[in-house]
């Protein structure tokens, strides 16, 4: 995960040196995207660019489920739909940035796609929230477009907004909003839109953020938020959500700092904040670090979170990194749902139970398969993924009620989540083993007020990694390619030991 940074050199002319180098790898970048015969990439965004800002002529139709991606976004009408936007695929050997629009009907168990010739580009890493005014409606912030080859990116900053009763997608085009970016997080409170944090990244430097932006729903404008007190550190890919008393809580997500020369290390944050509004001014924002208790899970990043109606927090599945050697890291994964109390700040970890006449029953219909057992994804040996846990048992005698295991969703980050009339649901996201990148297309529902088992709406469907199982060969292209540049590589490199001389 971590990529080279050629502006550490130190001493005379270091930064001439570095304007240098990094011209040097623009320019064998060129190259490379020239001989894949790859467009650049704003010609590949411009082809969805309209000058047109609303649509007229959006059609739905019956679908089969969304495809295996990650890094899509999610969210919820409260009657009940559940409405999908965007995300990526990576095989290993090229990626697919999605625009499509999804609604799957709760009630019906039904997907459709909704189509536009006017609506967001194709994007991953970007934000999605609804509101009940006007019928319904779902906002969309930023994001960001990779290239087939993963050598290019482009990072939005426009803002969106599908009015659901009128099924048409509107630009709102209002200055001063944040920067280009992605894996930012976004919150509805107040008649207030929040937007927090992301990153922007052009394969060759990179920039984390620690910024908040306020858009105003009754006025349509943005304003950068100043805070009062020391909050957030820069990072992406962080929970965010805001409570019904207008309060905002914060904590983890994933930032990366320098480890040595050339290396980056991956920051998982573990901390938590509240940003709360001054009750005598409503214009004047406070942070203040927060210290959970109860069973905090572990700093993770990439989990997902969705708030319920009635105020509980979900979180769901995550990686935490363990470190092999001072370049290495290998991802812990987790598919655990804790719930986090927002008044009270207390965790606890979520276990399903069921009572013992329906755990005969269950017993019954998989006597001959385990409840923990794990399944195949790869006949190569390489790549097991669990989706049961322990078959022990918790029983509570005062209730009949025993605490079980049943087969859920596996373990995974960046995974879509939320709630809808009363059920959890999850869909999709990424596992990763050793170099490969296993990308998931199920569908799992969980009946909050049950708290019993598992529903599996869509099986996984494994698709085959195409790419190699080390950076080995990758890394023998990238000398292959800069060969040709040799002597003007010693050309330059005389001049820069001239400058730092």
């Amino acid at each position: 995960m971590g990529k080279k940074d050629k502006n550490k050199k130190k001493g005379k002319g270091a930064e001439k040196t570095a304007m240098k180098t990094d011209k040097k790898l623009a320019n064998r970048q060129k190259k490379l995207i020239t001989k894949l015969g790859e467009d650049d990439i704003e010609t590949i965004v411009a082809k969805y660019e309209s000058k047109e800002t609303k649509s007229s002529n959006l059609t739905e139709s019956v679908c089969s489920p969304p495809s295996a991606r990650v890094n899509f976004s999610i969210c919820a009408h409260p009657d009940k739909e559940v409405f999908i936007y965007g995300g990526e695929f990576f095989d290993g050997q090229k990626t697919v940035v999605y625009g499509q629009f999804f609604c799957y009907n709760v009630i019906k168990n039904e997907w459709k796609e909704l189509k536009s010739s006017i609506c967001p580009a194709p994007r991953s890493g970007h934000q999605m929230i609804s509101v009940s005014t006007d019928g319904g409606q779902i906002w969309l912030f930023g994001g960001e477009f990779a290239s087939p080859s993963q050598l290019q990116f482009y990072h939005f900053k426009d803002m969106w907004v599908y009015r659901i009763g009128k099924k048409q997608w509107e630009k709102i085009n209002a200055a001063n909003g944040p920067s280009a970016r992605s894996g930012h997080r976004m919150v509805i409170t107040k008649k207030t839109i929040f937007v927090f944090g992301g990153f922007h990244d052009n394969n060759s430097s990179y920039r984390y953020f620690n910024d908040l932006y306020a858009f105003s729903l009754e006025n349509y404008t943005w304003s950068k938020v100043d805070i009062v007190g020391t909050g957030p550190a820069p990072r992406s890919g962080c929970c965010m959500v805001a409570n019904t008393d207008g309060k905002i809580l914060i904590w983890g997500g994933y930032s990366k700092s320098s480890v040595k020369k050339e290396i980056d290390r991956g920051v998982t944050h573990a901390d938590m904040f509240s940003l709360t509004i001054d009750k005598n001014d409503s214009k004047s924002f406070k942070w203040s670090s927060i210290k959970p208790g109860g069973k905090k899970p572990p700093p993770r990043s990439g989990m997902s979170v969705a708030v319920a109606a009635n105020g509980k927090i979900y979180t769901f599945g995550g990686v935490m990194d363990t470190e092999e050697d001072e370049e290495d890291v290998c991802g812990l994964f987790s598919n655990e749902v804790h719930t986090l109390d927002p008044t009270k700040h207390t965790w606890r970890k979520l276990d399903l139970s069921v009572k013992k006449t329906q755990r005969k029953q269950d017993i019954e219909m998989t006597e001959d398969k385990p409840i923990d057992h794990t399944t195949i994804v790869s006949e190569d040996g390489v790549f097991t993924m669990s989706i049961g846990g322990s078959s022990k048992c918790v029983s509570d005698r005062k209730n009949d009620i025993e605490l079980i295991d049943l087969p859920g969703p596996s373990p995974r980050m960046n995974s879509g989540i939320v709630v809808c009339k009363g059920n959890l649901y999850i869909y999709g996201g990424l596992y990763e083993s050793g170099s490969r990148q296993y990308t998931l297309s199920d569908f799992y529902s969980l009946d909050l007020h049950k708290l019993d088992r598992w529903k599996i709406l869509i099986a996984n469907s494994v698709t085959e990694w195409l790419g190699s199982d080390s950076e080995e060969s990758s890394s023998d292209d990238d000398d292959d390619e800069n060969s040709d540049d040799d002597d003007s590589d010693s050309s330059e490199k005389d001049s820069s030991d001239m400058d730092t001389e």
